[in-house]
């Protein structure tokens, strides 16, 4: 679907109560699944697969690998037949654009074939470090050449047998250089141990890829902070059938949406307690500011207060949530103060400098201090009918960042005369994302 550029939005102008039962499938579930399906020793089918640029880049890399891929977008459900660890062709060139998971976990996968294999993406997928990836697999024995900037794509793998099983290391910028690591580990000749020196940077991303390794027959051992991860060689995965539930992150702008919505209610289906993906966890959030919330295994329901209070909290388990959290600040009484985010800087864009620009357009008075971000939210004028706060006029800059788009449009239903601009960057993991938000009306 075709959208005008810059997007205006239109402020909601009376609560909703509604239920979303079809919310598309998580990203970060989809990229994982894909993967590890064609690491399986027969057929997978996978069904709720999320359709986006970055689950399109996915695709066509398996695809360029040599792996038999049945696609059907209409029921989004994909068919993989896995090789049992192995990499149907012996080289190949991938083009990644700027998609991070795909970068990091085929860059881990082509180190069990045998290479050349040549990783690339767009202008800014090479400013993004790598380096705490591949030092870590050259530590195992891979081979791995950048052939422009050290420490950043692209790069080219002439794969290699991995000569060691264990490794050391210290807390990571992005929790999926680890879980690179650890998808590829059951088809390592000896499987891995890997034993880290401080707390894992965003570690519900790490445990949920270890569930959905599990789902796969992946025998794993951890202690009770994770510090230490065994990972038992099984040779591959075993195929399985697999749902892939809604994406949590996804679903955080429709919650955020109903807790800035007075007397709104909003239900999500298929998502809840017990999801795989840590930001669900996001809701609590949400009710720690005010918001009426209930959570069952599979479901959550959400109901607007009069007002949302300001918060300070640690978001580096949560990193991915922090633009929607920057967002809410607008409108919640006192300051809120997101911590320890700095792997924000290294995302699709830096999104601290994005925030920083962004909400001060809006009127918020914001400080990057460290690896923290402080919002003091702009006194308001209101709207005189149903008292909604009132923000500048602004056209929303988004820096190619999908996760820009959606959180701002939540600005966007509160107050008028916000416009988005570059609203497709959407694409990158909801294509419909302003159709759903219509749904709110």
């Amino acid at each position: 679907m075709s959208l005008p550029d810059p997007l205006p939005i239109q402020p909601l102008t009376f609560p909703f109560d509604l239920t979303i039962e079809d919310l598309p499938g998580s990203k970060s579930l989809t990229n994982r699944a894909l993967l590890l399906a064609a690491l399986a020793d027969g057929k997978s089918t996978l069904t709720g697969v999320l359709f986006s640029d970055d689950s399109r880049v996915m695709l066509d890399a398996l695809a360029r690998l040599g792996f038999n891929l049945q696609i059907d977008e209409s029921s989004r459900t994909v068919t993989i037949t896995g090789q049992g660890g192995r990499l149907p062709v012996d080289s190949a060139e991938l083009f990644l654009g700027n998609a991070g998971t795909a970068t990091r976990f085929l860059t881990a996968a082509c180190c069990l074939g045998q290479g050349p294999y040549t990783i690339d993406g767009i202008p800014r997928m090479r400013e993004r470090p790598i380096g705490e990836l591949v030092n870590p697999l050259r530590q195992l024995g891979a081979n791995i050449q950048y052939n422009l900037n050290e420490n950043c794509p692209p790069i080219t793998i002439s794969a290699e047998s991995i000569a060691s099983s264990s490794l050391s290391m210290a807390p990571t910028l992005s929790s999926q250089f680890i879980s690179a690591l650890l998808q590829i580990a059951p088809c390592l000749p000896e499987g891995l141990v890997i034993n880290f020196k401080g707390p894992i940077t965003s570690l519900p991303y790490v445990k949920m890829t270890l569930r959905l390794m599990q789902a796969f027959g992946a025998q794993i051992k951890h202690d009770s902070d994770y510090r230490s991860i065994k990972i038992i060689h099984t040779n591959s995965y075993q195929p399985q059938s697999l749902h892939i539930e809604p994406d949590a992150s996804n679903a955080s702008y429709f919650l955020a949406a109903a807790a800035l919505s007075p007397g709104s209610h909003l239900k999500i289906s298929g998502l809840g307690s017990d999801s795989l993906q840590g930001d669900v966890r996001f809701v609590n959030v949400l009710q720690e500011m005010g918001a009426a919330v209930s959570i069952t295994p599979n479901t959550i329901d959400i109901t607007g207060p009069p007002q949302l209070a300001g918060i300070d909290i640690n978001l580096n388990d949560m990193p991915d949530m922090a633009q929607t959290l920057a967002v809410i600040a607008l409108f919640a009484a006192g300051p809120t103060t997101i911590r320890d985010i700095g792997n924000l800087r290294v995302k699709e864009t830096d999104r601290l400098a994005a925030l920083h620009n962004e909400l001060s357009k809006l009127g918020a008075a914001v400080e990057i201090a460290g690896d923290d971000l402080h919002i003091i939210p702009p006194r308001l004028p209101t709207d005189g009918a149903g008292g909604r706060n009132v923000l500048p006029e602004a056209d929303i800059d988004t820096y190619d960042d999908h996760r820009m788009a959606m959180s701002f449009a939540v600005a966007a239903l509160n107050s008028p005369g916000i416009r988005i601009n570059d609203p497709a960057c959407v694409n990158k993991t909801f294509p419909d994302f302003f159709q759903y938000l219509n749904r709110l009306r």
